[in-house]
């Protein structure tokens, strides 16, 4: 029993309607069953319910995701009209790898996400049509095309977009997602983008430095629908905007949710700010210390970030029992080989809930990537090694392999069973839920080595 085959608007369409399946590729590390983890412990993204509720009703769409941190693809066995995928550096490898065969097999293919966004020429040979940028206007524009036969090779941000333009703003359809598959699939966006131009950042020079900010009574409306208790919020940097951060707060606050986010340290200097992120329920942040050195911060360009402040910060929100997933990333020209027992030593002593650490990335399109190019040490451009774990480029004051043994060590040494107590131990935040976290971490930690080599190659 073939399904029936229709003619829309200049293309073929399965049972009078449009299916779309949305796929996230994921490089070796975060695939499911054989990377790191085995299965997925993160949140439901929220790009893929965004696109769903986007698509024009006209259309009559039909959704499947396919996320390969949660489940595997068979891309031979995948039935589309169309597929749309979002990658990122470091999984734009297996993303070409899979719009090769769904293309082989005449499904058409758009790739969008910060990868095609940062280097849309890298992405143009491998599909169909390449979307760069925010796709609140250019998705659906795309998909009117689509049926009429008429997709154009690239869609690009519109240089005056902004939320304010958009009309109605539908809320996420989160029903397309794999129930069972996240940890929780309430997570939520406010803003997009940042204020700062750090070199290393793709937001900057993905998306520019002005934050986008969404109507604070529709993200209050959008958690009451979901009737959320526990949120988590996606943006790169939800205090981009402080004013709207401080309105944000406020209104969040008769929710009486409890939720996470990311932030800057900047926070720390603004004690009204703090105390509201209490009151609205924040129990955790993750913050981009990045380094604990001053010139590695300068080399960084990120200079707003004052270690000499980083420990009051650190005390004023973990009294306020707001748990710290603080960064850490190695490789500027600041560092040396003492950087890494410098970062330890900072780690334990503020005793820092949930420490991760990253070796630099100079992701194409940044102002790193172009400096370190321009002086020829960008060791090779294999994108799958250009995810945050190993050294693609040379070192100014050590060398690749000194630079990866320390990564490694300092993971080792401040997720021994010993350092995961000391830290947790006490805190105002939820003990268990700390130690669960922390554990995590630790198998990721003592699992590194079996994935890359020194220099960052695939073992």
């Amino acid at each position: 029993h073939c399904p029936k085959v229709h003619l829309r608007k200049g293309i073929a369409v399965t049972n009078g309607k449009l299916h779309i399946v949305f796929v996230s590729p994921k490089g070796p590390l975060y695939r499911h069953k054989t990377g790191i983890f085995k299965k997925a412990l993160r949140p439901a993204p929220i790009t893929f319910p965004t696109l769903a509720s986007l698509v024009p009703e006209e259309l009559n769409p039909t959704f499947t995701v396919l996320d390969e941190g949660v489940q595997d693809i068979e891309p031979d066995e995948v039935q589309a009209d169309l597929i749309a995928m979002t990658a990122i550096t470091g999984s734009a490898p297996r993303a070409y790898q899979l719009a090769a065969a769904f293309r082989k097999r005449g499904i058409p293919v758009v790739i969008g996400g910060p990868h095609p966004t940062l280097a849309p020429e890298d992405a143009a040979p491998h599909a169909d049509a390449v979307v760069t940028g925010y796709a609140e206007e250019t998705w659906p524009e795309l998909l009117r095309d689509f049926v009429k036969g008429e997709m154009k090779p690239r869609y690009d941000m519109a240089p005056d977009f902004s939320f304010g333009k958009l009309a109605n703003l539908p809320f996420p359809r989160r029903d397309v997602m794999k129930k069972g598959g996240y940890r929780t699939l309430h997570t939520f966006e406010a803003t997009r983008g940042c204020v700062h131009d750090c070199d290393f950042c793709v937001v900057p020079h993905a998306w520019g430095r002005k934050p986008f900010l969404k109507p604070i009574d529709y993200v209050v409306a959008d958690i009451k629908q979901m009737r959320s208790r526990k949120v988590v919020f996606y943006d790169l940097n939800i205090i981009a905007d402080r004013p709207y951060a401080k309105e944000l707060f406020e209104a969040l606050i008769p929710l009486k949710i409890k939720w996470y986010g990311l932030a800057t340290a900047l926070m720390g200097r603004d004690p009204e700010l703090l105390e509201l992120a209490r009151k609205s329920g924040c129990r955790g942040l993750l913050v981009g210390f990045e380094s604990v050195s001053e010139d590695s911060l300068a080399d960084q360009h990120k200079r707003f970030n004052q270690p000499k402040l980083y420990r009051e910060f650190i005390h004023d929100l973990q009294q306020l029992g707001i748990a710290i997933n603080g960064t850490f990333a190695f490789g500027s020209d600041g560092d040396t080989v003492d950087s890494f027992d410098q970062v330890i030593d900072f780690v334990m002593e503020n005793r820092i809930e949930l420490p991760r650490f990253a070796i630099l990335a100079p992701f194409p399109g940044t102002a790193l990537f172009r400096k370190l190019e321009g002086e020829g040490r960008i060791l090779h451009r294999n994108w799958e090694d250009f995810a945050g774990q190993h050294v693609v480029f040379q070192p100014k004051n050590m060398s690749p392999d000194e630079l990866m043994d320390g990564h490694h060590r300092v993971w080792r040494k401040v997720y021994s069973t010993k350092a995961i107590f000391h830290r947790c131990r006490g805190k105002k935040a939820n003990t268990a839920l700390l130690l669960a976290a922390n554990m995590g971490y630790r198998y990721y930690a003592y699992q590194l080595h079996k994935f890359y080599n020194c220099t960052g190659g695939m073992v």
